[in-house]
């Protein structure tokens, strides 16, 4: 991690309407290793609950938003 990379905090979502959403963490590239594989679509997580939150393949809310489940395990969240 360089001088202008801000640490990663524990919860952090890529939805711009998440609370947990701060445009700061994502002017630099984030990476996610679950159970130690890398992973690319991830939307959100949660390092001290261990768990993330993906698209689900082809299932859309009412509002045309991909539905997104819970996947549990090991997180580490880092710059690439």
């Amino acid at each position: 991690m360089s001088d202008n990379e801000p640490a990663l905090p524990d919860r952090l979502a890529a939805n711009l309407r998440s609370p947990y959403h701060v445009a700061a963490y994502f002017e630099h590239e984030i990476g996610i290793r679950l159970n130690g594989k890398e992973r690319t679509n991830v939307e959100e997580y949660c390092i001290s609950e261990g768990w993330v939150k993906i698209p689900f393949p082809k299932a859309k809310d009412r509002y045309g938003n991909p539905m997104l489940i819970s996947v549990k395990g090991t997180v580490e969240a880092f710059y690439a």
